[in-house]
């Protein structure tokens, strides 16, 4: 997706940057290590008129133990949204809660979180990561939602081939979706390679998705194109902004937030947080080698980055 040999060479060597100095350019795009510090963030952007998700950081979990520790973690936060009155939701990563091991352990820890979710009137938004746990994820959310477990939601990559048929074949159980890019790197058979082809691919997304008003849709970019073409559509059908909204990552580009919100958009803000912000930062800037060259960029043009939010440790 447009990747330069700037982007590539820079995402090569994110394992080789020392730790200090990638806790304090972390801590712009991580809200903190503490449930604390993620509800302080969270209340600061409620504030300022966004919604949030909030995502405690770890993935790739392979035990069973740890992953319903995990589901704990998660039910707890839950609580905490409601009694601090936190306009936002969860998002959680199968893989971290049961998928590493198998796809029945997914679905038992997800149950918990919808049935705790719905007690405290939330949401539970499953992300989708790559490729290999894209039919196991789908069809765990779906076998929820056919037991009628409607605070629950999916999310769905642009940049996937298959992703078309995929809500195509979700009929009205897809009512409620996060569209993204998509920030794994996927082989090409499997996924649109060209940052035109995911762009022109999501945008065809969009024109079949919003139209539908039916379903609500979390446009979830930071990318000017997409966004401006989201907007044209978005005032081409006339939606009012409780049909949509759109997404955007704590810290990456907060002129783009300040803008869609001040032009009438509903905004969320995702905010990860955990002990697990190292590996985080590190697997992702070395997924995506697009993004691992804007943060640098970033700190470039901001070295008082550099200087960190010491209150987050």
């Amino acid at each position: 997706m447009a990747i330069g040999f700037f982007d590539k060479t820079i995402a090569g060597s994110i394992g080789l940057i020392p730790k200090p100095i990638l806790r304090r350019v972390a801590s712009r795009y991580v809200a903190g290590e503490t449930l604390e510090h993620a509800l302080a963030e969270a209340k600061r952007l409620n504030d300022e008129g966004y919604l949030v998700t909030m995502d405690l950081l770890g993935e790739a979990i392979t035990t069973v133990e740890e992953a319903q520790e995990i589901t704990g973690t998660y039910t707890r936060i839950l609580d905490a949204i409601q009694q601090h009155g936190i306009r936002g939701n969860i998002s959680v990563k199968p893989t971290a809660i049961g998928l590493a091991s198998d796809a029945a352990e997914l679905e038992r820890n997800a149950l918990v979180l919808v049935e705790h979710a719905a007690r405290t009137g939330n949401f539970v938004r499953i992300d989708m990561e790559d490729s290999p746990t894209t039919d196991d994820t789908i069809a765990v959310v779906r076998r929820l939602r056919l037991a009628g477990h409607d605070n629950l939601g999916w999310v769905f990559q642009a940049s996937l081939r298959r992703t078309p048929e995929d809500l195509e074949a979700l009929g009205p159980l897809g009512p409620n979706l996060r569209l993204c890019k998509g920030v794994y790197l996927e082989p090409e058979e499997l996924a649109w390679q060209s940052y035109e082809e995911v762009n022109t691919a999501y945008a065809r997304l969009l024109e079949e998705l919003l139209p539908r008003r039916d379903h609500y849709v979390g446009i979830a970019t930071h990318d000017d194109p997409v966004v401006a073409h989201a907007e044209a559509l978005i005032a081409r059908l006339g939606l009012s902004p409780d049909q949509y909204e759109f997404q955007v990552l704590l810290g990456v580009r907060p002129e783009l937030r300040q803008r869609l919100r001040d032009a009438g958009h509903r905004v969320r803000v995702y905010v990860p947080y955990g002990r697990a912000w190292h590996a985080y930062c590190v697997r992702r800037l070395e997924e995506n080698p697009k993004f691992a060259g804007f943060v640098t960029r970033d700190v470039l043009r901001n070295p008082a980055m550099l200087l960190g939010d010491q209150s987050k440790r």
